[in-house]
């Protein structure tokens, strides 16, 4: 007889192919970032203007939780890399805009898009209303995995030294 699953089971499952999905996109976006000579931290925050249209610094702080001097040395790299560019505000002059240059992103958009196809094929092997309830499962965990995180900047301290890079002591002769 078999054995059914409960809800935690669910949730469970979800957690967990959840965090290999997020896993395997990092692993994803530090081969397609290297090809491309970018820090994987670059490649997301560029797709995210990508996606946006149009973002200011303040909006890639918010939604990255990078601090205000860490976005715009982003933003200069990906300047000077050509593949953005700053647009002042036509009614605001204090605010400056930030778009992708799409001629500059096209060789990043074609590296994905056999991945893309097969991706679009897969989605297409479900009907239409799973397809919603997919939809709103990915945009309330986005949503609140980004609550999440603001909330961890907000009240954790780091305990104890941080983790660096240490080198074993070296011996003395």
């Amino acid at each position: 007889m078999r054995q059914r699953k409960t809800l935690k089971d669910g949730v469970t499952r979800v957690d967990r192919d959840m965090r290999n999905m997020a896993a395997q996109t990092v692993v994803t976006s530090q081969i397609v970032a290297g090809h491309f000579e970018l820090h994987t931290t670059d490649l997301r925050v560029l797709d995210i203007i990508y996606m946006r249209g149009q973002v200011t610094a303040g909006d890639l702080a918010k939604a990255t939780g990078l601090t205000s001097g860490s976005v715009t040395a982003l933003i200069d790299r990906l300047s000077r890399a050509g593949y953005v560019e700053r647009q002042s505000d036509h009614t605001d002059r204090r605010k400056v805009w930030v778009r992708s240059r799409n001629d500059a992103i096209e060789p990043i958009k074609q590296l994905f898009l056999p991945s893309q196809i097969r991706m679009f094929e897969l989605w297409s092997t479900f009907k239409a209303e799973e397809l919603d309830v997919i939809a709103d499962f990915l945009e309330r965990t986005t949503l609140l995995a980004a609550e999440c995180a603001e909330d961890i900047q907000r009240h954790s301290k780091p305990k104890g030294p941080r983790r660096r890079n240490l080198k074993p002591k070296e011996r003395t002769r």
